[in-house]
C-alpha cells in the first residue's frame, strides 16, 4: 500500500524546515564575513548594507593565521596517518588471530571511550613536563606532544571500527593470498587493505576531524609557536574590540579543508561507518 499524500507533504515540510535550520547559521556567517565591522556590531540586518572582502584579507595580518593553519595541518595530518597505520595492524591482528588477552584488549580499547577527555588533561600535562625535565624531550608545547595526545582519543575508536570492518572481509581472501605465496603482510596489504578502503577512509576522516577542531588540549599543550587554528581564532578577540567579521571569515576559511575532504570521501565514509558498525 502506498503511503498517503499527507505523508509526503509532511516529510517535505519537515525536511524544508530542517534544511533552513541548518543553513541559517551558515548564511549568518557568510553575510557577517562580508560586512564591515560597524555593521556586524550594530543592529542586525539580514542583507549587508555594504559588501566587502576586506575581512578575508585582514584575517591573515590581525593574527598569524597562516602559521596556525600550518600547525593544524601538520598535527591533524600526522595524527591521522599514525592512527590509520597503527589501527590497521592492530585491527588485523585482533580480527585474524587468536591470542591470550584478546578479549581483554578489545574491551579495554572500547572502554577508553567512556571517559571524558578532561580527565586526561592533568595527567598528560604532568607526564609531558616530567619527561621533558628528565630526558630533555620537549613534549609539552610541541607538535609531537599534541599528536601523541590526539592519538589517545582517535586510536581506540579507529581500532574498534576497523576490527568490525576487517571481520566483514572474508577470510577466504587471506587464505587464497597465502596459497599464492603471500606472507601475512602480503595478504594484509595486497588483499585485505584494498578490500577495506572504505573503512580505512572513514577512520582517517574521523581522526582528522577530531584533531582539526579540538580546543581543550590544544589550549593547554601548545604555545605561541605551536598554536593550532581552533585556539588561534581566539586572537580576534582583544581587550578593546572583537573582530566579529574576521572571526566569521576565518571560520569559513578554516572549514574548507574538512568540508572539501568530507565531500570528496563521502561515499567511502558512509560505506565504512555502515560496515564497521555491524559485527
Amino acid at each position: 500500500m502506498a503511503p498517503p499524500r499527507s505523508f509526503f507533504w509532511s516529510r517535505r515540510i519537515f525536511l524544508t524546515l530542517l534544511t533552513g535550520f541548518v543553513l541559517l547559521p551558515v548564511y549568518v556567517m557568510v553575510s557577517s564575513s562580508l560586512k564591515p565591522l560597524a555593521d556586524v556590531t550594530g543592529e542586525f540586518h539580514w542583507l549587508p548594507s555594504e559588501v566587502t572582502i576586506r575581512p578575508y584579507i585582514d584575517i591573515w595580518s590581525t593574527i598569524p593565521l597562516a602559521r596556525y593553519f600550518v600547525n593544524s595541518l601538520i598535527v591533524a595530518g600526522a595524527a591521522t596517518v599514525c592512527s590509520v597505520v597503527i589501527a590497521v595492524f592492530a585491527a588485523y591482528a585482533v580480527s585474524r588471530y587468536e591470542f591470550h588477552g584478546k578479549r581483554v584488549f578489545t574491551v579495554t580499547v572500547l572502554s577508553t571511550q567512556m571517559f571524558p577527555g578532561i580527565l586526561f588533561l592533568l595527567p598528560l600535562f604532568l607526564i609531558y613536563v616530567n619527561i621533558g625535565n628528565a630526558t630533555g624531550i620537549a613534549l609539552f608545547g610541541s607538535r609531537g606532544g599534541l599528536i601523541l595526545t590526539y592519538l589517545t582519543f582517535s586510536l581506540p575508536f579507529s581500532i574498534w571500527m576497523l576490527i568490525g570492518y576487517f571481520d566483514s572481509v572474508p577470510r577466504d581472501l587471506d587464505e587464497a593470498a597465502l596459497v599464492d605465496g603471500c606472507g601475512p603482510f602480503g595478504a594484509l596489504f595486497r588483499v585485505v587493505v584494498p578490500a577495506a578502503i572504505p573503512g580505512i577512509v572513514a577512520v582517517a576522516v574521523y581522526a582528522f576531524m577530531t584533531a582539526w577542531g579540538e580546543v581543550l588540549f590544544a589550549s593547554v599543550m601548545t604555545n605561541d609557536s605551536t598554536r593550532t587554528l581552533a585556539v588561534g581564532l581566539q586572537g580576534y578577540s582583544t581587550l578593546n574590540n572583537v573582530y566579529w567579521n574576521q572571526i566569521m571569515a576565518a571560520s569559513l576559511v578554516v572549514s574548507v579543508p574538512v568540508v572539501a575532504g568530507f565531500l570528496l570521501l563521502q561515499r567511502y565514509l558512509v560505506a565504512g561507518l555502515t560496515a564497521g558498525a555491524v559485527k
